[in-house]
């Protein structure tokens, strides 16, 4: 089953606050939102995904844990870009001074900011091209580094802010480079 999108915009031009509403009202439902506004419902993910983003997920929160230097994030998590999408990536985290430049209000909806770094992990229902496309929106919006994971092809994409995009084939091991000092993750739990 793969993400739907639904474009109601000759109909219905939802606000951010409609938007917003839209998923609290539907919470069994994980939405993201286009720049163009089109409704994108994205499947729930397979246990084999869920145990990995879950790895992905504890890593990033314990080094951000021992690091203090910023907020990480869960895949429930849904961002405001400057472009007008709504995403939700995977993982993701901001550095603590950008996060701190934001209202109570910005913080407790969907926060109008591109995390510093995000992850996709790719499941079963994610369109590889879908995925590249939106790990592009994030690094056009801010995003300092990403990492596209592929686990049936063992390949991690690289996105960083003015280079290409960098493909790994079955690395061991990432760096979180200058964004994340000293954070490493570790593949072997993810393979």
């Amino acid at each position: 089953m793969e993400a739907l999108t639904v474009d109601f915009k000759a109909i219905l031009d939802l606000s951010d606050e409609q938007f917003y509403q839209l998923c609290r009202s539907n919470p069994n439902i994980k939405f993201e939102r286009s720049s163009t506004g089109e409704l994108i419902l994205i499947p729930p993910t397979g246990g084999e995904t869920g145990k990995s983003n879950f790895e992905i997920a504890v890593d990033l929160g314990i080094w951000n844990r021992q690091n203090k230097l910023g907020i990480a994030f869960d895949s429930s998590t849904c961002f405001k870009l400057p472009n007008g999408a709504d995403r939700s990536p995977d993982a993701s985290w901001i550095k603590l001074e950008r996060w701190n430049n934001l209202t109570s209000e910005q913080k407790e909806k969907f926060p109008p900011i591109c995390p510093d770094f995000v992850i996709e992990l790719l499941s079963p229902s994610d369109s590889l091209t879908a995925t590249q496309e939106k790990m592009k929106e994030y690094k056009s919006n801010g995003a300092c580094l990403g990492w596209l994971i592929n686990r049936k092809t063992k390949q991690v994409e690289i996105y960083r802010i003015g280079q290409e995009v960098e493909v790994l084939d079955n690395p061991t091991s990432l760096s979180g480079e200058d964004v994340l000092p000293g954070f490493i993750l570790n593949l072997a739990a993810i393979w």
